[in-house]
């Protein structure tokens, strides 16, 4: 082998030994090729969050659409419920007396067939109330309190009826596509805060004290 005075003295410049010129690899691909566990949860990690995406996108856009459908079964029957009435109405009218009248004269007959009807006429001009109110209240309400007002004015029997039928749609409004980033944020909220951040505190804790241990 020649000296190096040799080698500058002919090339003018240290010629690289072989070895020289093999790239050395980084710490960085160094750690994942010792640990590929790490490389593969890393890639299960962001999967996961893309899911979580998805659904969440899914389902919270699904929420506009569903309020929609049960407001328009909520109108058939408000309607059905408004003609009922007005056929008491009617009905009280050729008598000569108000609707409260006539239920007041059928409450108080002896027969209990008729005393039923005094009833079902009370429960006609209760139920067009309330839905008459329910319709309101999540017609007016504001995008973000819509849920909460339909919630509290839903009736059990019509939101069965709706869901049985129920046809899912993509959002082509603003409200659904708002109701979409709500939906997004909100699993990825409750994974990485309620779930995944929890299960990493207590793998840390439990390795410093194994660490503490040695």
């Amino acid at each position: 082998m020649k000296p190096v005075s040799d080698k500058i003295a002919n090339h003018g410049s240290v010629a690289p030994e072989p070895h020289d010129r093999l790239a050395l690899p980084t710490p960085q691909a160094h750690f994942y090729r010792m640990n590929p566990g790490k490389t593969l949860v890393g890639a299960g990690a962001g999967l996961l969050d893309r899911a979580l995406c998805v659904l969440g996108t899914v389902l919270f856009s699904q929420i506009p659409e569903f309020m929609q459908q049960y407001l328009q079964r909520l109108g058939g029957h408000l309607d059905e419920a408004r003609r009922q009435l007005e056929q008491f109405q009617h009905t009280a009218a050729q008598s000569g007396l108000t609707l409260e009248q006539l239920i007041n004269q059928i409450t108080a007959n002896a027969d209990l067939a008729v005393t039923k009807l005094g009833g079902v006429m009370t429960e006609a001009i209760a139920r067009v109330d309330t839905l008459a109110v329910a319709q309101s209240a999540i017609q007016h309400a504001s995008l973000w309190s819509r849920p909460f007002v339909f919630l509290q004015h839903s009736d059990t029997a019509i939101v069965r009826a709706t869901w049985s039928v129920f046809k899912p749609a993509v959002p082509t409004t603003l409200e659904g596509l708002g109701y979409a980033l709500c939906g997004m944020l909100t699993l990825l909220a409750v994974f990485h805060l309620g779930i995944k951040y929890p299960i990493n505190r207590t793998m840390s804790r439990r390795a410093q004290r194994r660490a503490t241990r040695v």
